[in-house]
């Protein structure tokens, strides 16, 4: 098992730009199966990724 540490100490770095991550830029997708979200790089706009939140219908 891993455990979960925060460290708000470091700057995390963009995987394609390597460009320092002080603001990670989102936007919504539209759909109607819960909340979509994607993630992205300000600086290249490389997608970091995406996160689907359910319904509390869906479980």
């Amino acid at each position: 098992m891993s455990n979960l540490v925060e460290d708000i100490n470091t700057i995390p770095i963009c995987p394609f730009c390597e460009a320092q991550l002080n603001t990670i830029r989102y936007q919504p997708l539209v759909g109607f199966l819960g909340k979509r979200y994607v993630y992205f790089c300000p600086e290249c706009k490389k997608v970091l990724g995406v996160s689907h939140r359910k319904g509390f219908w869906m479980g």
